[in-house]
């Protein structure tokens, strides 16, 4: 297993200079960081090269996600949405492939977050978002980028919620470069079991997302830490475990992923460093057993 973790726990918008945190998370210990495909894809080819760059300097290795938004929908039953958000996405992974990032998952296969004032088609959905995977993952491999499909809580998103449904969707998708992300924030609500649900998902589990309930980083709150990383073990994991804590309010992140009090009290740069420094330590510690 190699370690990472999403540069917006310290940041308040998704489309940042990612430069300044590769040195960072490798001054803490991390062999990953998870990038936004929302500001990857307005970078320059300047700009992408030199990220990779750095991250080659640091042996970092990169990875990506992103909630489509709903005007990229490419589980849209209206077609110009549908081939928007294709375009959309083609035009990230050509930026992915300059900056060396051959991983993206999150909701890539329909759009986040759902809107629930309008009626909900799952059905229709679900078959428009499989069409649109196919597409984009016969695109992506040329790249040899993997593609991951991440199950969301139902306050979020309607089409995946369970690991069962990222499976069932993965089978029918039928790419050998489309996998399942899990993300122990959306299991605590969804899964009843999160071991059993890690080892249910198997073989088809290309990368894992941690982080409590409340959303600190992992090991300040009442998630099984031990069990899940027993799971892990069972499955023979051996890809990404990136935490994504989410612990400040305020910008387009402390909006998007509703923070509305402070969860880290008050905790400057230096106080946050130390927070996921030492959670990483006890992360290694439980997984790697």
């Amino acid at each position: 297993m190699k370690f990472g973790t999403y540069f917006a726990y310290w940041e308040q918008d998704w489309d940042t200079d990612y430069l300044k945190y590769v040195s960072k998370v490798a001054n803490l210990g991390f062999d990953v960081l998870e990038v936004g495909a929302a500001g990857i894809v307005n970078m320059s080819d300047e700009e992408l090269y030199k990220l990779k760059a750095e991250a080659e300097k640091h042996n970092i290795r990169l990875t990506a996600g992103i909630g489509l938004p709903k005007g990229y929908d490419v589980s849209s039953n209206d077609e110009n949405i549908r081939q928007n958000g294709i375009a959309f996405m083609k035009k990230i992974l050509d930026a992915l492939d300059k900056a060396n990032i051959r991983v993206i998952g999150g909701t890539i296969y329909s759009y986040w977050p759902a809107d629930y004032t309008q009626p909900i088609n799952k059905e229709d959905a679900r078959e428009q978002g499989i069409k649109s995977m196919r597409e984009l993952a016969d695109y992506a491999a040329q790249y040899n980028i993997t593609l991951l499909v991440e199950s969301l809580n139902r306050f979020e998103q309607f089409l995946i919620n369970d690991a069962k449904e990222a499976v069932d969707f993965v089978k029918d998708i039928n790419k050998d470069n489309v996998k399942v992300m899990l993300d122990s924030f959306h299991m605590n609500i969804e899964e009843d079991h999160i071991g059993d649900t890690i080892r249910y998902t198997g073989q088809y589990l290309g990368h894992l997302h941690i982080g409590e309930a409340n959303r600190k980083v992992p090991g300040k709150g009442h998630l099984p830490w031990t069990e899940i990383g027993q799971a892990l073990r069972d499955i023979g994991y051996d890809r990404d475990v990136v935490m994504e804590p989410f612990v400040r309010p305020g910008g387009i992140v402390g909006s998007d992923i509703r923070v509305w009090r402070d969860l880290s009290n008050n905790a400057d740069e230096a106080q946050l460093d130390a927070d996921i420094k030492e959670s990483l330590q006890f992360i290694k510690k439980v997984f790697l057993k």
